[in-house]
C-alpha cells in the first residue's frame, strides 16, 4: 500500500483505487492524506476480478485519473493484461496492479517487490525491488518517506549500515 499511495502522491491528480467488495481491509481516505489529497481518491468496489479488471480498463483508458490502482487475489491473464496495457496507452494513465507476493501480470512491463524493512529509527523504511523489467536492469532500493516534503527518499548504503547518526539531516 505503501508504494501504491507514495505513487498517487506524486501524480498530481485523481486516483481511481478498485477493489473486490469481499477484501475485508479497506482503505481509509484520510490515512492517505500524507501522500495525496483525499479528495483525489475514487474508490471502486466490485464483485469479482472480472469486474475489477473491466472497471480497471474504463477508468485507464478515460484519461480522467492520472493514477489506477487495482487490488487483485489472482494472476492477470496474457490478453486481459494486454488490454489493460493498451487502455493505460490510450489514456496516458499509469495502471498498478496489486497481488500478493509470488503472483502478477504476464504483461507488465515492470514487476516490483515491496517489503517493509525493520528499522528502531525509522518506520517508514522499505525495501524496493524490480524484479521483472523489459526495458532494463532490475535493481533494489531502500527508500523512506518524507513526510515533511510528501516525497520517498532513497536511503544511501553508507547512511544505512552507519545508522541513523550517519544520515544527512
Amino acid at each position: 500500500m505503501f508504494f501504491a499511495a507514495s505513487l498517487a502522491g506524486q501524480t498530481g491528480g485523481p486516483v481511481l483505487w478498485v477493489k473486490p467488495e469481499w477484501f475485508s481491509e479497506t482503505l481509509n481516505p484520510v490515512g492517505t492524506a500524507a501522500f495525496f489529497d483525499p479528495k483525489d481518491l475514487i474508490i471502486a468496489r466490485t464483485k469479482d476480478q472480472t469486474e475489477t479488471l473491466a472497471c480497471a480498463e474504463e477508468g485507464l483508458r478515460s484519461g480522467a485519473v492520472r493514477l489506477v490502482v487495482m487490488e487483485l487475489d489472482r494472476p492477470i491473464e496474457l490478453t486481459p493484461g494486454r488490454r489493460l496495457q493498451l487502455a493505460a496507452e490510450t489514456g496516458r494513465t499509469i495502471g498498478l496492479s496489486l497481488f500478493p507476493e509470488g503472483m502478477g501480470n504476464q504483461a507488465a512491463t515492470t514487476r516490483w517487490l515491496c517489503k517493509p524493512r525493520f528499522s528502531a529509527s525509522d518506520s517508514t523504511l522499505q525495501d524496493w525491488s524490480i524484479i521483472k523489467n523489459k526495458t532494463g536492469t532490475n535493481r533494489s532500493w531502500t527508500v523512506g518517506w518524507d513526510e515533511t516534503a510528501r516525497r520517498i527518499h532513497v536511503v544511501s548504503e553508507i547512511a544505512e549500515r552507519a545508522g541513523p547518526e550517519a544520515a544527512p539531516g
